[in-house]
């Protein structure tokens, strides 16, 4: 077995990379657990972009799968004219991880992403490209309109979340949740992916470019054909703690004690308010203030925004040490397989 390495690449090396690669878009593919879908997977990319004007490649990631998943997308690609880079990660990291994964190996000058369950329809692919390049976009997302999913466990659950996302972040989508998506390469390549933030992509590159260089347009959805999903109901809790999450790195990553620091102030103020009034009342007007709550909760306001503002200041420190390292990543990869032209049977029987 391959020793697991962690990959680090540089931004910059990726970017020379893919623009002296001649690849015009990659397409990145994480399958987990896929192993009745991924032949029909690999035989609708064929279909749809086989004869793609443009050279392209596609890159499959598998995230850890405990079935047969990786043995299936092997027995696949033999005799499959296709440029194809599987890259093997060495647990199941989640699709986010398994996400960049795929995106850091990419050498298009375009990056798309989609889901492996079949429910994406690579024969949108072509159009989103030629509309991200009509409407000089850095970012087109699918908008599934016509959804094949459950009402209750699926689509009800994301109406409230894209409204709830929208409203919050000001990025204005139908649908933030659509995994098929198309980027230029140089501007995804700066996005760092981490936890479960794949479905926040949107609002992740309005950090970096104008909201108006993000667009949408209807893509094709399919029913599930094989398996079960991997997501349920109980994942709108997450999507919560998640947008809570990404609006504070969004706003506050390069000044946290901006965010803990103006808390601190308030409290503070509050406190000294009251234990200023307590002062009063004892000295002047000659009452009794020591069994009176309010004197606990202003000495509790005085010693809590000393406590944020200390955070603050720990928080800082922590943020400028953070963007000053290196920038490394939340997977592993066990084995990376290049895969060009046609793959013979022989071949294919060894690498197993």
């Amino acid at each position: 077995m391959q020793k697991a390495v962690l990959l680090q690449l540089d931004p910059q090396a990726r970017q020379i990379q893919h623009a002296d690669s001649g690849v015009y878009f990659s397409l990145v593919i994480p399958l987990y657990n896929e192993e009745e879908s991924v032949a029909a997977l690999i035989d609708a990319v064929q279909a749809a972009l086989g004869d793609y004007a443009q050279p392209w490649e596609l890159i499959l990631v598998d995230d850890g799968s405990s079935d047969a998943t990786l043995a299936a997308t092997r027995t696949a690609l033999v005799d499959r004219p296709l440029n194809v880079k599987l890259v093997q990660l060495s647990r199941n990291y989640g699709q986010t991880a398994a996400m960049q994964a795929g995106i850091d190996q990419a050498q298009g000058e375009y990056i798309v992403t989609m889901d492996g369950d079949l429910q994406n329809d690579p024969q949108d692919i072509p159009a989103m490209l030629e509309q991200l390049l009509a409407r000089d976009l850095d970012l087109l997302v699918g908008w599934r309109r016509d959804r094949q999913d459950k009402l209750l466990a699926r689509k009800i659950p994301s109406f409230i979340a894209n409204k709830l996302i929208g409203k919050v972040s000001g990025v204005r989508l139908h649908d933030y949740g659509c995994s098929l998506k198309v980027y230029r390469s140089e501007v995804i390549k700066q996005v760092k992916l981490v936890g479960e933030m794949h479905r926040f992509i949107p609002i992740w590159v309005a950090a970096i470019v104008p909201a108006s260089r993000i667009g949408e347009m209807p893509v094709r959805h399919h029913a599930r054909q094989f398996g079960t999903s991997k997501y349920g109901i109980s994942r709108s809790v997450r999507v919560v703690l998640d947008l809570l999450s990404v609006m504070f790195f969004k706003r506050y990553l390069g000044r946290p004690g901006h965010f803990f620091g103006s808390i601190g102030l308030f409290v503070g103020l509050v406190g000294s308010l009251i234990l200023s009034w307590l002062a009063v009342d004892k000295f002047i007007l000659g009452h009794d203030i020591g069994t009176r709550p309010l004197l606990l909760a202003g000495v509790m306001g005085v010693l809590v925004s000393l406590q944020l503002i200390t955070t603050g200041i720990l928080a800082e420190m922590m943020s400028r040490t953070y963007l000053g390292s290196s920038n490394s990543n939340n997977y592993l990869i066990r084995k990376v397989q290049s895969i060009s032209g046609r793959v013979q049977a022989s071949e294919q029987q060894a690498s197993k």
